[in-house]
């Protein structure tokens, strides 16, 4: 695991993988993250953008760029990197990623979208999205 984003910093960084900073909230924080470190400029001619997280991880699943900011759900297994290195971004250097579950006007009355809700809220599932490396809202 590499505690500071050294790999970063290196010369051999070719091609980086984000997702589409003008719509997908992970980008914007990859492009955040740059501009924190001061290396947005030097790196921005090496960015491989993908519509969105997904596709910014397929970019380096198969090669396609050495590096990328993907989403730790994306790389880990249990708590564990599955393959590769991994830098876990300080959030000091990004906005938050805001994630939300929303019940819309036409599901407010519906007894199976409020049963859903609760389910997301219950501390089981809630374990599961922090096992993920997420972060999960105070109750």
């Amino acid at each position: 695991m590499d505690g500071d984003g050294a790999v970063l910093r290196g010369s051999t960084v070719d091609r980086l993988a984000i997702a589409d900073p003008r719509l997908a909230p992970y980008g914007a924080a990859a492009v955040q993250t740059l501009r924190a470190l001061g290396l947005y400029e030097r790196l921005q001619p090496r960015l491989v953008t993908g519509e969105n997280i997904t596709q910014a991880h397929q970019f380096v699943a198969t090669g396609n760029a050495p590096l990328g900011f993907v989403a730790l759900s994306q790389v880990q297994v249990d708590g564990r990197i599955t393959e590769g290195s991994a830098w876990l971004v300080p959030a000091r250097l990004h906005e938050p990623i805001v994630q939300q579950a929303v019940l819309l006007n036409p599901g407010r009355d519906s007894p199976a979208a409020a049963a859903f809700i609760g389910f997301l809220r219950s501390e089981p599932v809630r374990a599961v999205i922090r096992g993920a490396g997420y972060d999960t809202p105070p109750e």
